[in-house]
């Protein structure tokens, strides 16, 4: 039987948050998430504290307890250091969520956890520019209060149920939609470049057991390394998809104003760029070692197509990827 754990989240009602906060909770543990709650509601069976992080009242009724593992999930440099100073005293286990966007390259495959990072961000705030920046001035902040004890999740892309990026899910979306419609899919030519992803549920799960175990120091939680046709492959299988798939060029998305990998109007997980060659293709040494778990790319896949389904597989302005009727006007103009 698992040890009844007192688990506190910084976060806790949006998608990775929650998805934490709700793995801890059906393991048996006893789960309090800090949050505004404007982004929703904890999982059932997590008890909510609502605080604004910018305040510097917020962590005033979790001082009193001892937390066997906090998990926190802030991107803002100031909110990481205040947590710290308010809880790491009353914490055994401390777990930051750190991004790969830390890192200063990203052209080399296979880079590993020797990359040089990018310079903090000075300041409490980072913006959407910023964010890679911010994330190093919050793992440099962990570092200052924790030294070595603190377990620094650097994730990739992550996707699954509920992702509201909308990248990992276009594929098996417009797949379905096509099948269900007629015509043709748009994928890009080059489906031999990398793409490496983890299930949100597989990140949840580490997160917790791993910052629960006492695995400390920086960790690369990618999946493994994959390419885009692995990604198409299981789309086209778990959508059904019969029709025809039409290869576009490099140049012909470019001609065309296509972004890639995520925005609006973009080709999801396509990159093109040899400056970006190594940013879904990291070493998955570290991952291995530290126990990240792989879900089946199948039941991934299925679980990213029912969220499209709920989202509305034709629906417009999506934040990534293209229309339907934009992307039927691409490959009339660059298909082959």
């Amino acid at each position: 039987m698992v040890a009844r754990m007192r688990v506190l989240i910084l976060g806790g009602t949006a998608w990775l948050g929650g998805e934490v906060a709700r793995y801890a909770v059906s393991h048996g543990h006893e789960v309090t998430c800090l949050a505004r709650g404007e982004s929703g509601s904890v999982p059932d069976g997590a008890r909510p504290v609502t605080g604004d992080r910018t305040r510097p009242d917020a962590y005033q009724p979790l001082v009193d307890t001892g937390w066997d593992l906090v998990v926190d999930v802030s991107r803002q440099p100031g909110q990481v250091r205040s947590a710290l100073a308010a809880l790491s005293d009353r914490s055994e286990r401390w777990v930051f969520v750190s991004s790969g966007s830390v890192y200063a390259d990203h052209s080399r495959p296979g880079a590993a956890l020797d990359t040089p990072l990018l310079p903090a961000v000075d300041g409490d705030e980072a913006t959407l520019e910023t964010y890679g920046e911010g994330k190093v001035a919050c793992e440099q902040a962990c570092l200052a209060a924790r030294g070595d004890d603190v377990l620094l999740a650097r994730s990739g892309l992550i996707v699954g149920y509920g992702d509201p990026s909308d990248r990992f899910g276009y594929w098996p979306g417009r797949l379905a939609l096509a099948q269900e419609e007629g015509g043709p899919v748009l994928v890009p030519e080059r489906t031999d470049r990398p793409a490496q992803f983890l299930d949100v549920k597989d990140l949840a799960r580490w997160l917790v057991d791993a910052g629960l175990d006492g695995v400390t120091g920086p960790v690369d939680a990618y999946g493994p390394r994959r390419v885009l046709a692995d990604v198409l492959e299981a789309a086209q299988e778990v959508a059904g998809f019969t029709g025809q798939v039409v290869s576009v060029s490099d140049e012909a998305l470019v001609a065309a104003g296509v972004e890639e990998y995520m925005g609006s109007r973009s080709l999801p997980l396509w990159i093109a760029d040899p400056q970006w060659a190594g940013f879904s293709d990291r070493d998955t040494t570290s991952a291995e070692r530290a126990g990240v778990p792989v879900r089946d790319l199948a039941d991934t896949m299925r679980d990213a197509l029912a969220w499209e389904r709920e989202l509305g597989l034709g629906r417009t302005g999506r934040r990534a990827g293209l229309d339907r009727t934009d992307e039927l006007a691409v490959i009339a103009a660059g298909g082959s």
